[in-house]
C-alpha cells in the first residue's frame, strides 16, 4: 500500500502506540492473583486457621482500606487483576525458532517505545509491488472449477438475491452428523445442495494452496490416534467435519468448544482455513500483476478485479495473548515446508517479548479445576492487536493494519482502535473487506464485556471513509457495491449455547452461501456432577417478555424468596448472582434495608475478600453477594455455605455443581439444614437443559408449580 496507507493506520498499528487507558478500560481488564492473596485457599483447614490466614493477609495488604468495604468499594479506577495461569509449548517453540537482525523495537517493559511501522519490510510485503515466482504452480492449480475459494468469491450475485436475503427469513433444514451431532442447516436464497461430511478422503481433496497439502499433516499430527483410519492421514473425525463446512464458506457456529479436550484441534482447523485462504488470494494477486506487467502494449485490457477495498482478508478475535501466539505459531509451522526451509519471520523476537509469559510468574501451589488451567494458561493480558502479512516465503509480524492479511485481536484491543462516535482518533475502514471472521472462544467475551464484540459487528464490512491508495480497477465489484458482508464467512466458536451468542450468529451474518449451526441437547446436565446430599428447589417466576424478566426477578426474588432467608436460622446463605447490574441492585436494596450481608464481586480489592469471606465463614453476616465473574476469574472455595440461592442460573453449567459442591467444605454437621434455591422462568430453557437435563426442563416448563429435587450425591 502508499505510504499514505501507513499514515492513516497509525492509531490501528499493532501494539506500539502508548494509549491513555481510561478507568473504563481499567475496568474491563481481567483478574491477576498473586501469591498472598492464595493462602488461605487450602481445603483442609479448620475455621480458626481460615480466620488466622485472612488476617495475616489483611495485614500483608498494607495500603489496602481497613474498613468493611463501602458500597463504592468496585471502584472504577480499581484495576482488576489477571490470573497467572501456565506457559505453553507454543512460546517455548518461538524461541527455539529466533530469527536474528529482524527486530526493530525495544522490549516494551523497559520504557516507551516509539510507533512502530515496520518501513524496511514494506515493499517485500506490497502486493502492488510483488509478483508469482515463475516456478511456483500455485495460482495455475487453483484455477480449478472445484475450488472454493474461487466458487465463492467469484459468485456474481444479482440485486433481486441481495434483496431477497435483507427481507425474507431464511428457511433450515437439520442433518445428523457423525462426530458433530444435530447440524442445521439456513439460508434466503434458494436450498443448495445438502452437505454431507465425507467419512474418508485424501488431502487432496481439501483443495489446500500447494505448501499447505505438504505441511498440514505433519504439524496436525499430534491429534491423530491410533483410531484413526490410515486412509484418513491429516484430519480428526471433528476436524474433517468442521473443515467440510468451513471450506464451503458457509458460516459455522460451533457451541462445544472445551479448552481441556478440542480447543487445540479446533484453532489448528480454523488457521489452516485462514492461511489457505489469504495464500489463495494473495497468489491470485500477484499472478495477475505479473499478467498486467508482461502485458504488451496496444492488446486489449484484460479485468483482474481480485482485491478488496483494503488489504485485511481475515479478523481473529481470541480472547488471549496466549492465544494470539499459538496462532503464530501455528502459522509458521504451516508454512514452514520442512527444517531447511525455514521462513523469513520479521520482528519475531519483539513479538515472543510480548506475546509470551514467564513461567516464574505462576503463583505456586494453587489448587484449580483443570478447565481453569487450560483457560488461563499463558499470557493473558485481554487488550491486544498485531497484524500479519504473509507473502510467499515470508512473514511480517506487527504489519500495519492496511499492509496486513490477518489481524489478530481480542475484542477490547479492536475496541479501542474503532472508537465511539464523536472521538477524533478511531479507525475502522480496515474492516471494510474482511472476507472471514473468527471468532473464538466467545463465551470468555460474556465474562469480558460484550459490547465490544457487537460495536465490532456493527463496523465490519462498512464502505471506508478514505480510499487508502487503492487501485480501483482491481478492486471487485461486490466491494464496490458495498456487498462484502454477503461474501463474509463468519466462523464462531463457544463452550456454551447462548441467547447473546445466537443473537450475533443470527442477526449479524448474512452469508449468501449459508448457515450452519450445531445444536445438541445436553440429556444429562451437571446436577449430576453434585457429590453433597442437597435438596434443590426450583421456583418459577413468570414474566411478560425477555426484556421484563429482570424486574421480575427482582420482585420476585424480595417478595417470595428474600423473606424466608432473613430468620436468623437461615444464616451463612450465599446468593450467586449473575449479571453484575443485578448485583449492584441486590447490593444497594440490602444496604437499603439494612440486613447483615457482605459482598464479593470482579472489583473487590484482595483484602475486602478475605474479609468478606472471614466475616461469612464465623457467620458475622448472614448474606454473601457473591458474583459470577468473581467465581469465573478466581474460582475460590467458600466456605461456611449452608444455604444456597441461585439469583439466575449459572451462564456455565459446570458452576452449579462447583457451586454446591463447596458446601462440602463446611464442617459443621448440619448436612440436614442445607438448602439450595434456584430462580427461573421460561426464557431460562437453554441454561436449564445444561443443568438439569433436557427431559427434565421440559417437564418444568410445562409446569408452573416449584420443582424439587434431591441429589443424593451418587447420580
Amino acid at each position: 500500500q502508499s505510504e499514505d496507507s501507513d499514515k492513516s493506520s497509525k492509531e490501528s498499528d499493532s501494539e506500539t502506540e502508548v494509549e491513555q487507558v481510561s478507568g473504563y478500560h481499567k475496568l474491563l481488564a481481567t483478574l491477576k492473583t498473586s501469591p498472598e492473596s492464595e493462602s488461605e485457599e487450602e481445603e483442609d483447614e479448620t475455621e480458626s486457621e481460615e480466620a488466622e490466614e485472612s488476617e495475616a493477609e489483611m495485614d500483608s495488604e498494607g495500603s489496602q482500606e481497613t474498613g468493611e468495604a463501602e458500597e463504592g468499594e468496585e471502584d472504577k479506577n480499581d484495576v482488576p487483576e489477571e490470573e497467572e495461569g501456565t506457559t505453553d509449548t507454543a512460546e517455548q517453540t518461538l524461541s527455539q525458532e529466533q530469527a536474528d537482525g529482524t527486530d526493530t523495537s525495544c522490549d516494551p517493559r523497559h520504557g516507551v517505545i516509539e510507533e512502530f511501522t515496520d518501513v524496511k519490510h514494506e515493499s517485500e510485503f506490497s502486493l502492488e509491488t510483488n509478483f508469482m515466482e515463475e516456478e511456483s504452480e500455485d495460482c495455475n492449480a487453483d484455477k480449478r472449477d472445484s475450488n472454493p475459494f474461487k466458487q465463492h468469491m467469484d459468485k456474481e450475485l444479482e440485486e433481486k438475491e441481495i434483496e431477497k436475503m435483507s427481507t425474507l427469513p431464511k428457511t433450515s433444514s437439520q442433518s445428523q452428523w457423525p462426530r458433530l451431532g444435530q447440524v442445521i442447516f439456513s439460508s434466503t436464497l434458494e436450498k443448495h445442495k445438502t452437505l454431507k461430511a465425507d467419512k474418508e478422503f485424501d488431502v487432496k481433496q481439501l483443495h489446500l494452496h500447494k505448501p499447505l497439502e505438504s505441511t498440514w499433516p505433519k504439524v496436525n499430527k499430534q491429534f491423530l490416534s491410533a483410531v484413526d483410519k490410515p486412509t484418513d492421514s491429516s484430519l480428526t473425525p471433528l476436524q474433517r467435519e468442521l473443515f467440510c463446512v468451513m471450506n464451503s464458506y458457509r458460516d459455522l457456529f460451533y457451541p462445544e468448544r472445551n479448552a481441556l479436550t478440542n480447543g487445540e484441534e479446533i484453532r489448528h482447523a480454523y488457521c489452516l482455513h485462514a492461511l489457505n485462504h489469504v495464500l489463495k488470494a494473495n497468489a491470485q494477486v500477484l499472478s495477475n500483476n505479473a499478467k498486467r506487467r508482461d502485458r504488451k502494449p496496444g492488446t486489449d485490457t484484460e479485468d483482474h478485479r481480485d482485491q478488496g477495498l483494503t488489504r485485511p482478508k481475515v479478523l481473529m478475535i481470541v480472547p488471549f495473548r496466549e492465544c494470539a501466539l499459538r496462532i503464530v505459531h501455528i502459522f509458521i509451522s504451516l508454512l514452514e515446508v520442512n527444517d531447511k526451509k525455514k521462513i523469513d519471520v520479521s520482528n519475531k523476537k519483539r513479538f515472543k517479548g510480548e506475546f509470551g509469559s514467564d513461567p516464574e510468574e505462576k503463583p505456586p501451589n494453587l489448587k484449580r479445576p483443570e478447565d481453569y488451567e487450560a483457560v488461563f494458561a499463558g499470557n493473558i493480558d485481554d487488550h491486544f492487536r498485531v497484524g500479519v502479512a504473509i507473502l510467499q516465503k515470508s512473514m511480517r509480524l506487527y504489519a500495519p493494519f492496511y499492509s496486513s492479511d490477518i489481524i489478530i485481536a481480542s475484542p477490547l484491543g479492536i475496541r479501542t482502535v474503532i472508537g465511539a462516535e464523536g472521538e477524533k482518533k478511531r479507525d475502522f475502514d480496515f474492516l471494510s473487506s474482511i472476507e472471514i471472521l473468527v471468532i473464538d472462544q466467545a463465551d470468555i467475551y460474556l465474562m469480558q464485556n460484550w459490547e465490544h464484540v457487537l460495536h465490532l459487528m456493527k463496523h465490519i464490512n462498512l464502505l471506508p471513509l478514505d480510499s487508502h491508495g487503492v487501485d480501483f480497477s482491481r478492486v471487485r465489484m461486490l466491494n464496490l457495491n458495498n456487498w462484502s458482508k454477503y461474501y463474509r464467512q463468519t466462523l464462531l466458536f463457544s463452550a456454551l449455547q447462548d441467547p447473546q451468542i445466537n443473537s450475533v450468529f443470527n442477526k449479524h451474518c448474512f452469508n449468501y452461501a449459508g448457515q450452519v449451526a450445531i445444536r445438541n441437547v445436553p440429556l444429562t446436565g451437571s446436577i449430576s456432577h453434585v457429590v453433597v446430599q442437597l435438596p434443590h428447589v426450583f421456583r418459577r417466576l413468570e414474566a411478560d417478555s425477555v426484556t421484563s424478566v429482570i424486574d421480575a426477578r427482582f420482585q420476585f426474588f424480595i417478595d417470595k424468596v428474600l423473606p424466608e432467608y432473613r430468620d436468623a436460622i437461615m444464616s451463612h446463605t450465599l446468593i450467586y448472582v449473575p449479571s453484575y447490574f443485578d448485583y449492584v441492585r441486590l447490593r444497594n436494596y440490602f444496604k437499603k434495608e439494612d440486613l447483615s450481608f457482605t459482598h464479593i464481586c470482579e472489583y473487590t480489592k484482595k483484602g475486602a475478600v478475605c474479609r468478606a469471606r472471614r466475616f461469612f465463614l464465623k457467620g458475622e453476616k448472614q448474606f454473601l453477594l457473591f458474583t459470577e465473574r468473581f467465581h469465573f476469574y478466581k474460582r475460590y472455595t467458600i466456605k461456611g455455605i449452608r444455604n444456597l440461592i441461585f439469583y439466575e442460573l449459572p451462564t456455565y453449567s459446570h458452576f452449579y455443581s462447583e457451586i454446591c459442591n463447596m458446601l462440602k467444605a463446611t464442617d459443621s454437621g448440619v448436612d440436614a439444614t442445607w438448602t439450595c434455591t434456584v430462580l427461573y422462568s421460561k426464557y431460562d430453557a437453554q441454561k436449564l437443559a445444561a443443568v438439569v437435563g433436557i427431559d427434565r426442563t421440559a417437564q418444568m416448563l410445562q409446569s408452573k408449580k416449584n420443582v424439587h429435587l434431591f441429589v443424593t450425591g451418587e447420580n
